[in-house]
């Protein structure tokens, strides 16, 4: 049985539209299948504890939204063993990216009905879990503006949701200012004085595909960490295109570190994201929980051939 969780307001209404298709294909298929659909964070995270359990025979959890709605159901996914899989239907969907899962609605639930998963790592704080990165700073306050823009619902109702985060940088670049930041990875302090944002990455990817830290592994029980600092803002301005690929690592003002756990103390009062949802402005204090999440995703099936430990697993259907 098959627990699909439906966010229809998702990507301006792309999660309603999706779904419909979605259940044409279930019924088709003769697909055991029950339905949820959410509003918000709160009441997703709920009803989903609730439904999971009612009873204990759910091949997974499918998620039929964005990253945001994934991000709501962590909770009630942690531990569970039930694997989460994830048709996209937001305007970053960069979990589904991270993991490889196909952004069109066909391929990504013939995923969602396999039963190759990965043991997926979770980064978790105070505010919760997150599953993709904990962002602050500029990258950050891009997310604030976009997420309270005009611009967002007009890309989304065109399908070209990473066009709203290229908009909100320059609308960002224009009145942030750069700060001193203490970033603590396994407990080895770096100091940068001049800092314009951190990311705490689990996944390679997030602001709708940007590379933030391309050598990240969600299996791999580490956290990776990109720092930019000491730069001016026609740097930064030039340095966006570079991360579209992931070539920025090699930039001069751009740290990398991994670690456990990591902590972010700015000098000032930054804004922090965790899979593009808003953790406020206090300091960030996060770790990395191994193996927490099964992800159905395509790239279990190269870690099982590859034969690379026990971090992913294929399971027999029937």
């Amino acid at each position: 049985m098959y627990l699909f969780i439906i966010n229809p307001r998702s990507g301006g209404g792309a999660g309603h539209r999706t779904w419909l298709s979605v259940e044409k294909l279930l019924k088709e298929r003769k697909v055991s299948y029950e339905s949820l659909f959410t509003h918000s964070a709160d009441e997703a995270e709920q009803l989903v504890a609730e439904r999971l359990s009612h009873q204990e025979n759910w091949t997974a959890a499918v998620v039929i939204g964005g990253d945001g709605t994934i991000h709501s159901v962590l909770g009630a996914l942690r531990h569970s063993r039930v694997p989460l899989a994830v048709i996209p239907a937001g305007s970053g969907n960069d979990t589904a990216r991270g993991f490889g899962i196909p952004l069109t609605l066909e391929a990504a639930l013939e995923v969602a009905l396999s039963d190759c998963y990965l043991e997926s790592d979770l980064l978790s704080g105070a505010d919760g879990l997150t599953l993709t990165a904990v962002a602050s700073g500029f990258d950050a306050q891009v997310s604030e503006n976009v997420n309270t823009s005009w611009y967002k619902r007009l890309c989304n109702a065109i399908g070209a949701g990473q066009l709203a985060f290229i908009i909100g940088i320059l609308h960002t670049l224009i009145t942030f200012k750069p700060c001193r930041v203490s970033v603590a990875c396994d407990g080895t302090e770096h100091v940068y004085e001049t800092a314009w944002l951190v990311s705490i990455c689990n996944l390679p990817n997030y602001g709708g595909g940007f590379l933030i830290c391309p050598q990240a592994k969600a299996d791999d029980g580490h956290l990776d960490v990109c720092v930019v600092h000491g730069c001016s803002r026609w740097q930064l301005l030039r340095l966006f295109p570079t991360v579209l690929k992931g070539r920025h690592v090699t930039l001069p003002f751009v740290s990398m570190l991994r670690g456990r756990s990591v902590a972010v103390t700015f000098a000032q009062a930054r804004h922090a994201i965790g899979d593009g949802e808003s953790l406020g402005t206090e300091p960030l204090a996060v770790r990395c929980e191994s193996g927490a999440l099964r992800v159905l995703s395509p790239q279990a099936v190269s870690s099982v051939l590859a034969a690379a430990g026990t971090a992913a697993s294929c399971q027999a259907s029937g």
